[in-house]
């Protein structure tokens, strides 16, 4: 090898070793990845508190809200009660009997009436002041998810199916403040789950669980005017609407995923892993995100970028047995509630601060 090439030999390995340190630095500087679990946890939501309920047992359902009474309620489907809380400090307030297995509360402001669906034949009013009983309305049996329509005020119950022995199940339509039935709707299911309810459009679009479909409703007629399939995943259990950008999002439990459908037809636009057992769900509009608390441990978020594309933004830690929440957005706080499940008793409810989504 001559002078020249010795030279160039050289100068070549002074090149490739200046690479190779570069290489080296950038990749000491770069901060390790994270892990789905914590990925944006502090930037989502924020532990605040915690209320125990010792001597609980079996699973609690869904909350519901009374802002201007500061109290927060929630029906404890296994233990028969509705437990009412202090909503600012979170304290226990009182327990009120008289149930057979409370799931949904919906308040009535213009009766001054509390409505729980109660798993029987009939739904239960209480005196919202006094929780002492106030009336019931009779429905068929097994009545459980609910959905509001605050452009007719009318309030939709689900009943009937497998859990009281029947092999079909009705959608019904009343008028929470003359508590009468207008109509109802009649499917060909035993097991149908939570619902979304256009507040601006003619459509329900209600999950048939047990075959693996999604039935919209025409709100006029009252008829199921298409049926969508739901392949991603089995037992489709959860629904909120995105109605501003046609969005239905999706939550099965077998495996658990998180499903956006287009509701301009029923195709698939998104599809994320989520939490087996999840038994609430809740699109927070203000910072386009959904939260799908899991019985696992964890509270999945999701973020809605836009029409077009989602991601998954979290996953919270909470505890286990924390599967059903609600989101106050005058507080900017969300609320879960802890069952204990068959065999253990103490439940408690726990809260979280909502943290703003970044402005784009």
């Amino acid at each position: 090898m001559n002078t020249d090439e010795e030279n160039i030999v050289k100068r070549l390995r002074m090149v490739l070793l200046i690479a190779l340190g570069m290489s080296a630095l950038a990749c000491a500087a770069a901060p390790a990845p994270q892990a789905a679990g914590t990925a944006g946890a502090e930037i989502t939501l924020v532990p605040e508190g915690h209320s125990d309920l010792p001597g609980y047992s079996g699973d609690f359902d869904h909350f519901a809200v009374d802002l201007p009474g500061n109290r927060l309620f929630l029906a404890a489907e296994d233990h028969g009660t509705l437990e009412v809380f202090d909503l600012h400090s979170g304290k226990h307030l009182k327990s009120v009997g008289g149930f057979e297995t409370p799931h949904s509360i919906f308040p009535i402001p213009q009766t001054q009436r509390l409505l729980i669906t109660d798993g029987s034949d009939t739904i239960k009013l209480l005196d919202a002041a006094t929780l002492a009983p106030a009336g019931t309305l009779k429905l068929h049996p097994g009545a459980d998810s609910i959905g509001f329509d605050g452009g007719s005020g009318h309030l939709y119950v689900v009943t009937g199916g497998k859990d009281v022995k029947l092999r079909e199940s009705w959608l019904e339509e009343i008028d929470p403040v003359s508590l009468r039935k207008i109509g109802e709707t009649h499917f060909d299911a035993d097991h149908v789950e939570a619902m979304a309810v256009e507040q601006h459009g003619p459509h329900i679009y209600v999950n048939i669980t047990d075959k693996n479909r999604v039935a919209v409703i025409d709100k006029a007629t009252r008829r199921i005017v298409a049926q969508w399939p739901v392949r991603e995943a089995a037992q489709n259990a959860l629904a909120q609407l995105d109605e501003v950008n046609h969005r239905l999002f999706i939550v099965a439990r077998d495996p658990g995923r998180f499903i956006v459908l287009n509701t301009d037809g029923g195709t698939t636009i998104a599809s994320f892993t989520a939490p087996k057992h999840v038994d609430a769900e809740i699109f927070d509009a203000a910072n386009r995100r959904v939260y799908a608390p899991g019985g696992e441990g964890y509270i999945g978020v999701y973020a809605e970028r836009d029409a077009g594309h989602f991601a998954e933004l979290a996953h919270v830690p909470s505890a286990a047995g924390a599967k059903t929440a609600i989101l106050v957005p005058e507080l900017r706080r969300l609320y879960v509630a802890v069952s204990p499940g068959e065999g253990k008793t103490g439940g408690a409810i726990i809260w979280f601060a909502v943290k703003s989504a970044p402005s784009s």
